[in-house]
């Protein structure tokens, strides 16, 4: 690994010129990456450099997939496809907390939701929702792996091993993981344990975002804008299942010219917008036409995805438990084009503010409001019985 750049005291330094309010590239003379490639000082006012961090093949090597993981892996990515396209029946749900801020709650949850996977896997291909970054409107906590402390400290080195060590912790529960893709680099780190990813409303438009969805080997979600428009994710199911080139890093963390296939399994998540739901008949209807005309194939000439969270709710767990009854009742009576829901689910209700660990109530959500754990096993069977309904109507 490569050798930190500052010393305990260096960084001690650095760290006491930023609590006195003063930027520590002009007040202190510690060593900084600029002296090692010989570039002038004046160039950088703004960045700091604090840890370097394991390369994504070391924290691979020392965190590897078992046998088991890799065959869930592997398999429910084909699951979640033939649910996007209509080759399989099942409703593909996926269901889980906003954002994983205790690994220790998150990993109680998915023992109890891989035991519902197992009794209603008939009707519904249920994948948990393992979340570790929040794209901020402004300003906040980032997620698991930039601050899994929630004090501040951002020790991002921990949070890539919490991250990458919950998501097997879920995989050896017997559950397939989604998780949102935000960062262009965290991918490395997580992404061979991850079968359905999400691009979120604010990215839907982002090059960078179309690119990096290109080269992943699961089916990815784009979310409508935040406006509401679908265009925007339409075009990036297009653009994503283009041939990109663009820069990258490798599993050895050195900078390359990236090369990408293209992923034919990119589709539309509808979430509700800043203007109100979307989740209803017409809306649906209205976004399939949409899709129909746009240039977005694969799934998006099925169907599309249901966020019954965020917008489509008001980040309201109670209004969230009944959009899901709602879009149950109409797949019981055969509306078609809905290949999928999206639930955001924990062991209690509703939300608490982020603080550490110690101060904070368990199994509840420090982000957006979560339906609780009894309520999720209620909507899960109804669900499943919506599913039941339509292939008795389909006979």
């Amino acid at each position: 690994m490569q050798q930190q750049l500052n010393t305990p005291e260096e960084l001690r330094a650095i760290r006491e010129a930023m609590d006195e309010g003063k930027n520590p590239l002009v007040a202190t003379d510690v060593p900084r990456w600029e002296d090692q490639v010989g570039i002038s000082r004046i160039v950088n006012r703004r960045v700091l450099e604090f840890e370097v961090l394991p390369t994504p093949a070391q924290v691979l090597g020392d965190l590897p997939l078992s046998d088991q993981a890799q065959e869930i892996v592997a398999y429910s990515r084909d699951e979640i496809r033939a649910c996007l396209y209509g080759q399989d029946d099942r409703l593909l749900v996926i269901v889980g907390p906003c954002s994983v801020h205790d690994p220790a709650a998150a990993l109680d949850y998915a023992r109890r939701l891989a035991a519902l996977k197992d009794e209603l896997g008939g009707e519904l291909l249920i994948v948990m929702r393992v979340y570790f970054e929040k794209p901020r409107t402004t300003v906040g906590w980032k997620g698991l792996i930039n601050d899994p402390d929630i004090d501040g400290s951002c020790n991002i080195k921990k949070g890539l091993l919490l991250a990458r060590r919950t998501l097997l912790g879920v995989l050896d529960a017997g559950l397939a993981t989604a998780t949102e893709f935000l960062e262009p680099t965290s991918p490395q780190y997580i992404s061979d344990a991850v079968s359905w990813g999400a691009i979120g409303a604010r990215n839907t438009e982002s090059q960078v975002h179309r690119q990096l969805a290109s080269g992943m080997s699961m089916p990815i979600g784009f979310k409508n804008a935040t406006d509401g428009s679908v265009k925007p994710a339409a075009d990036s199911c297009f653009a994503a299942a283009f041939e990109h080139h663009f820069l990258s890093i490798n599993l050895d963390g050195r900078v390359i010219s990236a090369e990408t296939k293209g992923n034919p399994d990119c589709h539309l998540v509808l979430r509700g917008s800043s203007h109100g739901p979307n989740y209803d008949t017409e809306s649906v209807a209205k976004a399939l036409a949409d899709l129909k005309v746009s240039k977005a194939s694969g799934p998006s000439e099925h169907g599309l995805v249901i966020d019954a969270a965020h917008g489509n709710c008001g980040k309201d767990e109670v209004r969230e438990a009944e959009v899901i009854e709602n879009i149950a009742s109409r797949i019981a009576t055969g509306e078609s084009g809905i290949s999928g829901i999206m639930m955001e689910s924990f062991l209690k209700a509703g939300n608490q503010k982020p603080a550490p660990l110690d101060q904070l109530e368990y199994g509840k959500s420090i982000t957006d409001a979560c339906v609780p754990w009894e309520r999720t096993e209620q909507l899960l069977q109804t669900l499943a019985e919506a599913v039941e309904s339509r292939r008795k109507l389909a006979e």
